[in-house]
């Protein structure tokens, strides 16, 4: 069996994945906060038939490069991007952007600590600021009834102005987390992710603190997918996957001729 079939098939399969990633990316344009992905590729063991430097002309030369053939290529690794594309003015005193590294913690149903950039909070029954899941933010935060205004600074103090009395009220401040490897963080959906030991533990403080970024109040995070960027990728998918679909074909055409042959 040719070699090159095989070898084209897992540029075809390498192909296919980088297609569900664009996908992916291109689905969650218009999603807050999302953060696009990428494949990266890494090519399998080679067959060596000759190994570089091998003795030749009785021990008198030696091959300069020797003779190796790969057998294709496989995904590495697909992981997240956490650039920032741009924001977008809501003047929503609820919707709150980062500017930064930082993410914002929330109490997930199971208990656990989940950590999202999407900053579209809302006010639940009770008053208690949550995500657009009812899931609350960490630390909890709840707006008084009489409250006629909601001030988030940089620093992510959270103020009231209360019917009938002079001034504000400081209610508490956001803290945020970061990670040192975010590209590590597990992505659950719904904008969430989850920590591991890839993305090490959570660095929690104040916004301006520990490297985590300030807030912006009125604004939200906008995807960070570019489109064109994305149709482009995919366009070269699409030729890479085509390509090697003719080898594909190259190869059955030769063996084809093989097996006509006759003494």
């Amino acid at each position: 069996m040719m070699r090159s079939l095989w070898t084209a098939a897992t540029g075809m399969q390498g192909q296919q994945t980088n297609i569900d990633v664009i996908s992916n990316n291109l689905a969650n344009v218009n999603t807050t906060a999302f953060k696009k992905s990428r494949v990266d590729f890494k090519d399998l063991f080679y067959q060596v038939l000759q190994m570089p430097g091998t003795p030749v002309a009785n021990g008198e030369t030696e091959l300069p490069v020797g003779s190796q053939i790969g057998s294709g290529v496989r995904p590495g690794a697909i992981f997240k991007i956490f650039t920032t594309q741009s924001y977008q003015e809501t003047q929503n005193p609820l919707d709150l952007a980062i500017e930064g590294d930082g993410f914002f913690q929330v109490q997930l149903p199971d208990g656990t600590e989940g950590y999202t950039r999407d900053g579209a909070f809302k006010i639940d029954s009770e008053g208690t600021l949550v995500t657009s899941d009812g899931y609350i933010l960490q630390p909890e935060i709840t707006i008084p009834d009489d409250a006629i205004s909601v001030t988030v600074n940089k620093y992510g103090t959270v103020s009231v102005a209360r019917a009938g009395v002079v001034g504000v009220e400081d209610l508490g401040t956001l803290e945020m987390a970061r990670f040192i490897n975010p590209s590590g963080l597990q992505a659950i959906g719904d904008n969430f992710y989850r920590e591991t030991d890839a993305s090490g533990i959570p660095i929690v403080g104040d916004p301006g603190e520990e490297g985590i970024g300030t807030i912006i109040q009125g604004f939200l995070e906008s995807s960070n997918v570019n489109v064109v960027e994305e149709m482009v990728k995919m366009i070269i998918a699409q030729r890479a996957y085509e390509v090697n679909s003719r080898s594909v074909q190259t190869s059955d055409e030769m063996l084809s001729i093989a097996n006509a042959l006759r003494r």
